[in-house]
């Protein structure tokens, strides 16, 4: 947990089990979220098939996102969860949707 909490510039043991939390509720909450916002755009798995499941994957990604923000503000750890997105998105290549300031 220390190297964890080190890496993170995590300061308190409180603090990293809401960290844990929110990763936890947005995890569920983004799944299943994912079934009435296929169902609200008409995506069926008797349309798609197999293609259902990674179509639905693909959509749970941006709920993922926005949810892992917002329930961190909630839990009072938005500059944590900010930080953590925009290194996150970087990493996978989407960088481009984060201003770069230029100094």
């Amino acid at each position: 947990m220390e190297k964890l909490k080190k890496r993170w510039g995590v300061t308190s043991n409180i603090q990293l089990v809401i960290i844990f939390v929110v990763f936890a509720l947005t995890g569920t909450a983004s799944a299943w979220l994912s079934k009435p916002f296929c169902i609200w755009l008409g995506i069926t798995k008797d349309d798609l098939g197999f293609w259902f499941t990674p179509v639905r994957l693909l959509l749970i990604f941006p709920i993922y996102q926005v949810l892992l923000v917002l329930i961190g503000f909630i839990f009072g750890q938005f500059k944590f969860f900010w930080s953590f997105e925009k290194k996150m998105l970087v990493g996978m290549g989407l960088g481009f949707i984060f201003k770069e300031e230029k100094k």
